[in-house]
């Protein structure tokens, strides 16, 4: 591997354009570290964001497995050199960490460090986090010793990281607020849609069902019609409530991932409706988190649409890979539209809104549909 400092510029705005493609602030923090531990040419990376409780609520590494990781043991606290690091916004490079006084020792399995180099993340007056390496790698000398440390030039180059870092950080935490709000909005508005649906169906259930009392007695067979009416409402009121309960659910993506999550939920919907709905996937990877989490969204909305609207007997999902990315594909054989009303219907099948979520992510969404031969939604994203 090339030196990072002797790369210089070029290679610090190589790291910043990778921070700068991700939006969930967990995956920006991940970016961060790799991306310094590769600039710099270190053998560990690390970046703590502290909590209001003298510990930290997120500390990503990078140079450790997730075995040793795990072995490691609880997070650190927020003392010695990162206390420094945190509460007096200053670098400290060191040629050897474990001389100097404030150094308080490694767990068991923490692998041993010697050179550090570390920086304070900060947004104005605000620590956002302590950004640090260890173990400067230097392939020109044949062993570590003496000659292989950090240098005031590599300290220049990872404060530089380090402003844009606060960046990609600060933009990452508003961007998770604001889907927060999203969220939230989104809630509102199935528990409105979910109130309307259902109560109607009840309230058409309580009538039928007061009109088979009333004839039991005078007109039995029309009873029966009445009960077999009954019968099918309930039904349908349970199929919105199953419906609901799909779009309600917490997705479960950093668990399961955007495969097993669609699949999971097309099996519902597929049991829930008369419709039958079918899912596939063709050698897709993972995604960047915000471009699943959007991807998720939108086949929720082009599901509903297709399920609630169209009248379709068959509903296609598929999710294939393309190049870094993907493209999700929701096909159904209902009535389909004209696409020459497509201001009026995009705003009853919420179009904008899958657009919105489509182009936050970098994405793109295309609509073909055709009155009586169905329609089509197809969601592209770039990858990560």
């Amino acid at each position: 591997m090339t030196n990072g400092a002797g790369a210089g510029i070029p290679a610090v705005s190589t790291a910043i354009l990778a921070m700068s493609r991700h939006l969930e602030v967990r995956d920006v923090l991940k970016t961060i570290v790799a991306s310094a531990r590769e600039l710099l040419d270190a053998e560990y990376a690390a970046l703590g964001v502290p909590d209001d409780h003298g510990g930290f609520a997120q500390f990503v590494v990078d140079g450790v497995s997730a075995e040793q990781w795990k072995a490691i043991g609880p997070l650190p606290r927020q003392h010695g050199i990162l206390a420094a690091m945190l509460h007096n916004a200053t670098p400290e490079r060191l040629a050897d960490v474990r001389e100097d006084p404030r150094f308080g020792g490694w767990p068991a399995a923490h692998p041993d460090m010697s050179d550090f180099l570390g920086l304070p993340v900060a947004d104005g007056d605000e620590i956002l986090g302590a950004l640090f390496l260890a173990n400067k790698r230097c392939p020109t000398t044949p062993s570590r010793g003496d000659g292989c440390r950090f240098t005031e030039e590599d300290e220049r180059l990872l404060g530089i990281l380090a402003q844009h870092a606060a960046i990609a950080l600060t933009n990452a935490r508003l961007y998770e607020r604001s889907r927060e709000l999203t969220i939230a909005g989104e809630r509102a508005r199935l528990a409105h849609e979910l109130h309307d649906a259902v109560a109607q169906k009840l309230f058409s259930l309580r009538l039928t069902a007061q009109a088979a009392t009333a004839l039991v007695d005078r007109d039995p067979a029309r009873a029966k019609d009445e009960l077999h009416q009954v019968a099918a409402l309930a039904a349908e009121a349970a199929d919105e409530l199953r419906a609901a309960v799909v779009e309600l659910r917490p997705a479960g993506l950093d668990e399961d991932g955007l495969v097993a999550t669609l699949r999971s939920q097309t099996q519902v919907l597929d049991r829930a409706h008369s419709a039958r709905v079918t899912f596939a996937a063709h050698c897709v990877r993972a995604l960047p988190a915000a471009q699943e989490e959007a991807m998720l969204r939108v086949a929720q909305e082009a599901l509903h649409n297709a399920l609630r609207h169209s009248g379709a007997g068959h509903v296609e999902v598929t999710l294939t890979r393309n190049g870094q990315g993907a493209v999700l594909r929701i096909a159904d054989d209902g009535c389909g539209f004209d696409p020459g009303t497509v201001r009026r219907a995009g705003r009853h099948l919420g179009l904008v809104s899958m657009r919105d979520r489509a182009g936050g992510v970098g994405g793109k969404l295309t609509v073909e549909s055709e009155p009586g031969k169905g329609t089509a939604v197809e969601m592209e994203v770039p990858g990560g």
